[in-house]
């Protein structure tokens, strides 16, 4: 019980509050009868997916991916789109196919988006294991893919049973 009040406040505390450092949320959960160590106020903060994001001032705050107040909506996002190569079903867990290096940032990218419908990702150099909550359907992961990552329905097209690659587009060489 001790915990989910916790998380409840740090959430609450987040959401409501610019707070740049764990000593002043420690402060803030002190002020509202919450007892905790940093080591523990750490697990939390991971628990919540909680980063550090900048503040717009030179500084930075913590954030709670996805449940921020309007005032912090528009914070730079990570365009993973064009680094996407395919994605197919795979007996209910979903393989994204990446170019070389970007499998990570995606990876991480959808994990980070808050969506209850993905459980998590594995990712290895250009390759992504989705793995969908249980109850999900593969197509309710590929819509929620696209609500993840904006125009991923435009960039990627049919090519077989389950499986969606990446439309042929005009790629300039530089020098």
């Amino acid at each position: 019980m001790q915990k989910t009040k916790r998380l409840i406040a740090i959430e609450r505390i987040i959401v409501g509050e610019n707070i740049s450092s764990q000593e002043a949320l420690l402060k803030k959960l002190k002020g509202k009868g919450i007892i905790c160590t940093q080591a523990t106020l750490s697990r939390n903060l991971r628990q919540l997916g909680v980063s550090r994001v900048p503040d717009g001032k030179g500084g930075y705050r913590y954030s709670l991916a996805g449940r921020n107040d309007a005032s912090y909506s528009q914070e730079p996002k990570l365009n993973v789109l064009p680094g996407i190569r395919s994605l197919t079903g795979a007996g209910g867990l979903m393989v994204m196919k990446t170019i070389p290096g970007s499998a990570n940032a995606t990876a991480y990218f959808i994990d980070n988006s808050g969506r209850y419908e993905i459980a998590g990702t594995i990712a290895g150099d250009d390759t992504i294991l989705i793995i969908p909550r249980d109850g999900i359907t593969i197509n309710q992961v590929h819509a929620c893919l696209e609500l993840i990552i904006p125009g991923l329905h435009r960039q990627i097209e049919p090519s077989g049973p389950g499986t969606l690659k990446v439309k042929q587009r005009n790629i300039r060489k530089q020098n």
